[in-house]
């Protein structure tokens, strides 16, 4: 599985929303994420990967977090 696509089932399985329905040029405010969402967020992710993320202002999109794990891994 891609990072993209674990970002998109984690995001699907909190948000309880269809998987289909997120795209990685979404923003965390479009998908009505606050700042501990996107803490939560990151914490499941870094669980699942085992990769470790820094959350900083320059996260405001799916493709944003995506970018940053995979030059982590």
């Amino acid at each position: 599985m891609s990072t993209y696509e674990t970002i998109a089932k984690l995001l699907a399985e909190s948000k309880d929303m269809d998987v289909k329905d997120i795209r990685p040029d979404m923003g965390f405010a479009e998908l009505e994420l606050d700042s501990l969402d996107v803490a939560e967020l990151v914490m499941n992710l870094e669980d699942e990967l085992g990769v470790p993320v820094e959350i900083d202002e320059s996260l405001r999109t799916i493709a944003d977090l995506v970018a940053k794990v995979d030059k982590e891994k």
